[in-house]
């Protein structure tokens, strides 16, 4: 059995929030919108598309015929703006299985993916992939199993909805929590669930708390929450490590090597998200089949431009 099939990795291709913003002062973490790689025991899972995934998909051009699995956690600009310009649906051989929840609105993931591709907004349709596309409605609360990948998933609190998703594979399990506000009086329910136990969390902290309960500026509503927040839903699930994610496209790399630095200090095995990062789960020299450990390796990974 090859070394693949015994790897849980995660990689980050886009880790910011609410649009793309590349430039000068977002050179370390990065300005593409989100976009998260998993390898799960050689089989990809891909989780939104945000303008990262045209990176992920210039990376695969040399590896194809490529199949994945794609989970959309709703369908704001900067979580699908990616998908019209990710090169591998457009070549024949290639598989995508594509899941996203139904909109309150009636609308599926393959009608709102179709739909920004329509004139005006994009001139080629959706329909020109030559790639293998098959589109999933997800029920919320419901699990979808891909071989001996289980992967749940529970309702977040953002405006128009948004999914959370856990995944889980031989006693391993990452969560990806992005795009969702906290609740000032309690634990969100459904963010621990996702969260228990996790050897690794990666969450929507987009603000601070000055920045959030601001009396001029406030971003109650907004949709997102804040690094203090991550902290305490990473403390009270168990969580071993937390990744901070989902950027705010005002936050400058000086401005986020600062959040690092606090967050850390209130949890030790904290990891600010940036392109090319990725973590493995289960370190190299452990069977795949021990428990997972607190040492769950981080390394730095070649992103093609």
């Amino acid at each position: 059995m090859s070394s693949i099939q015994h790897q849980f990795t995660v990689h980050f291709w886009g880790v910011r929030g609410s649009i793309a913003c590349p430039g000068a002062e977002t050179v370390r973490y990065g300005g593409n919108t989100p976009c998260v790689e998993m390898r799960v025991g050689g089989t990809r899972l891909i989780f939104d598309g945000g303008t990262g995934l045209r990176v992920l998909g210039q990376s695969l051009l040399s590896q194809m015929p490529v199949e994945a699995y794609m989970f959309f956690t709703h369908s704001h600009w900067d979580h699908i703006q990616g998908f019209p310009f990710f090169v591998p649906a457009f070549v024949k051989g290639n598989r995508f299985h594509v899941y996203g929840a139904v909109a309150p609105n009636g609308s599926t993931i393959e009608q709102r993916l179709n739909d920004q591709m329509l004139h005006p907004n994009f001139p080629v349709p959706l329909q020109i992939m030559g790639a293998q596309l098959s589109f999933n409605d997800l029920e919320i609360g419901k699990t979808v199993e891909i071989g001996d990948i289980v992967v749940e998933t529970a309702l977040l609190n953002h405006p128009g909805e948004a999914v959370g998703y856990r995944v889980n594979w031989k006693g391993y399990a990452a969560a990806y929590i992005t795009d969702t506000e906290h609740f000032p009086d309690r634990l969100d329910e459904n963010v621990a669930w996702l969260a228990r136990n996790a050897d690794v969390m990666i969450y929507d902290a987009t603000y601070t708390d000055e920045e959030y309960y601001s009396k001029t500026t406030s971003k109650e509503g907004w949709g997102h929450s804040t690094w203090q927040e991550a902290v305490k839903v990473a403390k009270a699930a168990k969580v071993k490590k937390l990744v901070i994610f989902h950027h705010d496209p005002l936050h400058n790399d000086d401005f986020l090597d600062r959040v690092g630095e606090e967050a850390a200090q209130q949890f030790p095995n904290c990891v600010m998200a940036r392109e090319g990062l990725s973590i493995q789960l289960i370190p190299p020299s452990e069977d795949h089949n021990n428990a997972a450990s607190d040492s769950s390796s981080v390394k730095e990974a070649k992103v093609s431009a």
